[in-house]
């Protein structure tokens, strides 16, 4: 896939209504911090389309990011920020649990996770929510680039087993620094993007 344009389109907040988009959306997930902002602009060939912070918990709201005119990515905010007070976590969670839930154009969920480390409870929940909304979520395995080549296939299965995940389900590992992975992640999204029917407008 060649990324032609990309662009900022809505940012909704907790209060905000969602769009009512014709064209297919593609969201985002993952623990705050995990470089899914990193991701975003990795895919689109951008420096700061998506802003990457070191604090994490920046990103709380939900962007609409549309990309060649005909479909977009939509970044939810990041979870599980521990020093985030209980009742913003809380509403966070209502608010990705409610797009996941209600999006008419969404055709497909990616759950980022750090493969330093086995999935949180936080990603473990979030895995869920996907599934339970009817989604089969792809898994990107983020910072590859900290991992050995053994310690990235050992991680890749810590992952499989801890989100319970079917042998079906893909698992792709990623490097922002390296950009290793994003052709991969990019031509599942272009198969994506052309085998999902577009509403008529």
């Amino acid at each position: 896939m060649v990324i032609k344009s990309a662009e900022l389109a809505v940012t909704c907040g907790v209060t905000s209504k969602f769009p009512e988009n014709t064209k297919t959306e593609i969201a985002f997930a993952g623990r705050s911090n995990v470089g899914k902002s990193s991701l975003i602009n990795g895919l689109l060939n951008r420096k700061n389309l998506a802003r990457t912070s070191s604090t994490p918990g920046k990103t709380i709201t939900i962007n609409f990011y549309e990309i060649n005119k005909e479909f977009f990515f939509v970044d939810l905010p990041g979870y599980g920020y521990a020093k985030a007070a209980r009742t913003e976590r809380a509403k966070w969670g209502k608010m990705i649990e409610k797009y996941l839930n209600n999006s008419k154009t969404l055709k497909s969920v990616f759950l980022l996770v750090d493969s330093r480390i086995p999935p949180t409870k936080d990603d473990q929940q979030m895995y869920d929510w996907m599934v339970a909304a009817g989604f089969k979520p792809v898994i990107i395995a983020t910072k590859t680039d900290k991992l050995s080549k053994n310690q990235m296939i050992r991680s890749l299965g810590i992952i499989r087993k801890t989100l319970s995940a079917d042998s079906d389900v893909k698992i792709l590992p990623f490097s922002a620094l390296k950009r290793t992975g994003r052709e991969e992640i990019l031509d599942l999204i272009e198969e994506i993007v052309t085998d999902a029917p577009q509403e008529e407008s």
